[in-house]
Parts: C-alpha cells; sequence; structure tokens
C-alpha cells in the first residue's frame, strides 16, 4: 500500500519568473537585490513548487515546453535552500543541485509582490505541517504512564432508565353532550330570573286612592266593566269644589256617574 510519502503534491505553480546569476556573497550581511542586473535577467520561465513527503521541491521549468531548468530541494524553511534578500521582497536566493549533487546559487525574482507572497507562504504552510506530524509520531510512541478512565459497570452494578415519564399528562377538558367544551360561568355572576308566568290582561283598570275618599266601586255581577261611585260627600273631592259647587253639583254628579260607566 502507497504511503503519504510517495506521492508527489503541488504546493504553488507561479508563470512568470526571472532567474539572474549573481556574484559571490563578499560579507556576512547578506544578498542584495541592487547587486545583480535587474533589467536583464538570465533565464526568465515558470515556477512549480511541490512536496512528496517532508521534503519541498522548487522546479524552475519552461512555459511551453514544462522542460525542468533547475531544481532545488529544501528541507527546512528559513534554511540554506532558500534565503531572502535584505533590500526588497520580491527576490529570494535559491540552492539549486543537479543530479549528481553539484550545487549553485542563482537569485529569482517575481514580477508582482502577490506572487512572492504566495511563494513565501506555501513554503511556510507545508513545514508547518511537517512540525506538526513530528510531534504527532513522537507523541505516539511515548509510553502513556497516564491513569487510565475505566467507564464499565462493576460487578453487580445496575443503572435505571426512566424513559417517557418526565412529563405530566395534561387531563383532559369536560366536554358536553355536544362534544365542545363548555366554559364556566364568570366569578359573582347573577343569572336572571325569568319574568313571572302569571300577569293577566283586563278590561278594567284599578282605581288608586286612599281610604279617606269613601269611593266604593260596585262591581254588578252580570257586567263586569261597569263602575259605580257612591259617595260625592268626601273631603278629598270638597278640596277641589268651590262655593259654586253646591249650584252645579246635581249636573257634575250625573257628568261623572257617565263617565265611569263609560271606562
Amino acid at each position: 500500500m502507497a504511503t503519504v510519502s510517495d506521492y508527489e503534491s503541488i504546493l504553488c505553480v507561479k508563470p512568470d519568473v526571472n532567474v539572474y546569476r549573481i556574484p559571490p556573497r563578499a560579507t556576512n550581511r547578506g544578498y542584495r537585490a541592487s547587486d545583480w542586473k535587474l533589467d536583464a535577467p538570465d533565464w526568465t520561465g515558470r515556477m512549480r513548487i511541490t512536496a512528496k513527503g517532508k521534503v519541498a521541491y522548487i522546479k524552475l521549468e519552461d512555459k511551453i515546453s514544462g522542460e525542468l531548468f533547475a531544481q532545488a530541494p529544501v528541507e527546512e524553511y528559513p534554511g540554506i535552500a532558500v534565503e531572502t534578500v535584505s533590500d526588497s521582497s520580491r527576490y529570494f536566493v535559491l540552492r539549486i543541485q543537479d543530479d549528481n549533487g553539484r550545487s549553485a546559487f542563482i537569485g529569482v525574482g517575481f514580477g508582482d509582490r502577490g506572487d512572492a507572497f504566495d511563494f513565501n507562504v506555501a513554503l511556510q504552510d507545508h513545514f508547518k505541517w511537517v512540525k506538526q506530524e513530528i510531534e504527532i509520531s513522537k507523541q505516539s510512541q511515548l509510553p502513556d504512564t497516564g491513569p487510565k478512565l475505566d467507564l464499565g459497570f462493576k460487578e453487580g452494578q445496575t443503572i435505571t432508565l426512566n424513559i417517557g415519564q418526565s412529563r405530566k399528562r395534561d387531563k383532559p377538558r369536560q366536554t358536553g353532550s355536544g362534544g365542545l367544551g363548555l366554559l364556566p360561568p364568570p366569578p359573582g355572576g347573577k343569572i336572571a330570573q325569568p319574568p313571572p308566568s302569571g300577569s293577566s290582561n283586563h278590561n278594567t283598570e284599578p282605581i288608586t286612592g286612599g281610604v279617606d275618599t269613601g269611593c266604593l266601586l260596585d262591581l254588578d255581577s252580570s257586567n263586569s266593566n261597569s263602575v259605580v261611585q257612591s259617595n260625592h260627600s268626601s273631603d278629598l273631592w270638597g278640596d277641589f269644589s268651590t262655593s259654586a259647587s253646591s249650584l252645579a253639583q246635581p249636573a257634575q254628579h250625573e257628568s261623572s256617574s257617565t263617565s265611569w260607566v263609560k271606562f
């Protein structure tokens, strides 16, 4: 079965890169891109960064044919295989090697700062992953000396589960004969009483008056609608009479009796 180290993965591809011949470094201050002939690059092509296992490879290839021009294996970054210059962020120094193990230092540069940033980040991410893999392998080789957590049941130990009994069921509402719920009466409410059914309609209208009037109603057994007034000598009727009442007493008596009979 193939392992991860048997596959080659592509980390980054840049279509335009310039290659320069650089002079030997005279001091320990580092390389300077201003010392190179930046306006006349010695070679122009594309850059492809690949990884196989823990080693990254910076490959300079022809744009059209893809023929390999030079290759720089990188085992650590930052390191001697890839160095930055002191006066620019777009130029780097690579240590290239051939199949025989011979090495040389060349300068490479990008026309865009974004391409230089991607080149730098691709190498950083790869070796960050390499570092994590080393840490994981070290931890797997260390013996586990800590106490182990035992989550198993002891002998005779049991557990009880109450499923579906945590909620109380609501009591069903009482319904009437029609199947609809009846609302209770409002608090403090009173039910109106029906009107009395014993009321009747009579043709006679009761006469209201005090006992002092002295009026007597004689109801004839043959005609219940006739009303007879017998006494006009009471004090109440006398208050409405004047000195001239004595002259018109016969006429008033006759007219009053007639009105009572018509009523």
